[in-house]
């Protein structure tokens, strides 16, 4: 990190807004991690819940993310800053009620409720880290982010690891759920904003100009989705791994992308989306075709890693959507994006599911051609795209005449 470099970030360390992210963003690990490790366990040994359970509940859980734009209405009524708080208040309600329910509904609602503050904090947390750190901090701010929850998950791990002998699934799911209430508490006493910041649009906003921005998010969700559903099952399954051996290559994947995750966000802004982005996606082709063709335990943990270090590159399809957006689309547009992230969610396990049962390489040469596409639409970047980027410091009336949309419908550009 140049000289230059380090004094900008000190600075950032020092704005109200990067330390209540930061503090939120730990909590909202603890909570998805926290629920993550119990889930299975306490399924299957309390509840007694089969494969068919299992499955809804993953897809109930991803239902909020899908209806991430509803983010959009609720802020008519609350401030970002404070919903953003909200709902690191309602994810640990979810994960703390979860061991006073143990039944198949019970799981159903207390994961729709974790899940709903989990992925409104997530839309948020992107809206608010593009709308107050500027595109030659914004990447490293979403590193440290990425950081401090990889540091998280490892600090989770060690504790139910170490309390599972001593305190019921009820003690564990109560103290991380309270632990997540008190931090919620702690952020919606907060006030870390600025004055003068441009107001955000309050309802859907669609544009075509930002079409590049969808198509990447829906990619980078389809192929998420793949890797999520299939590449720790691939190794179970195929491979034979053991509980202990995956939850060793957890906590190294985690440690290699606590370091990591900031110097990725600096490359970013060094060397800009497109190199990035287009690095990352060849690198995806190859890891997809190892999970599918390699026949080496050892390699398909290698591949695991990798796929978890240039999945911190999408950081750039944020920041690139930063420089060609008009400021008050920020908030809108995040929510709108995270809804496209997550239409994946709806069909590709199940899809990927059967076709795996004709083939489990299928699933993974399909996310190595989405990852061609998604090589071949990054190359649409241009530098030429930012330079149009109207300011973020003030309002300019005469585009903001033109480009506000009409209330109860969709904005698009002509």
């Amino acid at each position: 990190m140049t000289a230059g470099n380090k004094k900008r970030m000190q600075a950032v360390k020092q704005e109200p807004m990067y330390r209540f992210l930061i503090m939120l963003t730990i909590a909202s690990t603890v909570g998805l991690q926290g629920w993550r490790t119990l889930f299975n366990n306490f399924a299957v040994e309390t509840v007694g819940l089969e494969g068919n359970h299992i499955g809804m509940i993953q897809s109930v859980r991803e239902v909020p993310g899908f209806l991430a734009l509803l983010v959009i209405f609720i802020l008519f009524f609350i401030k970002e800053h404070r919903l953003s708080a909200l709902a690191i208040i309602i994810t640990g309600v979810g994960v703390g009620m979860t061991g006073f329910f143990p039944s198949y509904l019970g799981l159903i609602v207390t994961t729709l409720i974790m899940s709903t503050g989990f992925h409104y904090y997530e839309t948020i947390n992107q809206s608010l880290t593009l709308q107050y750190f500027p595109e030659d901090r914004s990447p490293w701010v979403f590193g440290k982010q990425r950081s401090y929850a990889a540091a998280t998950n490892i600090f989770v791990g060690i504790f139910i690891f170490a309390a599972i002998p001593f305190l019921s699934y009820l003690s564990i799911y109560l103290t991380i759920g309270g632990a997540i209430v008190v931090i919620g508490i702690w952020g919606f006493m907060q006030d870390p904003t600025k004055v003068g910041k441009i107001t955000q649009h309050k309802r859907m906003i669609l544009r075509k100009k930002y079409w590049l921005f969808y198509l990447l998010t829906f990619m980078s969700g389809t192929r998420r989705q793949i890797f999520v559903a299939f590449a720790i099952f691939l190794m179970v399954k195929v491979f034979g791994y053991s509980v202990q051996e995956v939850s060793a290559l957890f906590v190294i994947n985690n440690i290699i992308n606590y370091f990591l995750s900031p110097l990725i966000g600096l490359a970013i802004i060094r060397f800009g989306e497109r190199k990035m982005l287009s690095l990352e996606y060849i690198s995806l082709v190859f890891i997809f075709c190892g999970y599918a063709f390699t026949s080496s335990k050892r390699v398909v943990a290698a591949l695991y890693i990798l796929d978890h270090i240039f999945f911190n590159f999408t950081i750039g399809i944020r920041t690139y959507f930063q420089k060609i957006s008009t400021p008050k689309d920020l908030a809108s547009s995040m929510a709108v994006g995270f809804t496209i992230n997550h239409i994946a969610a709806v069909i590709i396990p199940a899809l990927g599911g059967l076709l795996w049962v004709i083939d489990y390489r299928i699933p993974f040469l399909a996310a190595a051609g989405m990852s061609i596409i998604s090589l071949i639409s990054a190359q649409f970047i241009r530098a030429t795209d930012f330079e149009i980027t109207p300011p973020r410091c003030s309002e300019n009336v005469s585009n903001e005449k033109q480009e506000t949309p009409i209330p109860g419908r969709s904005a698009s550009d002509t």
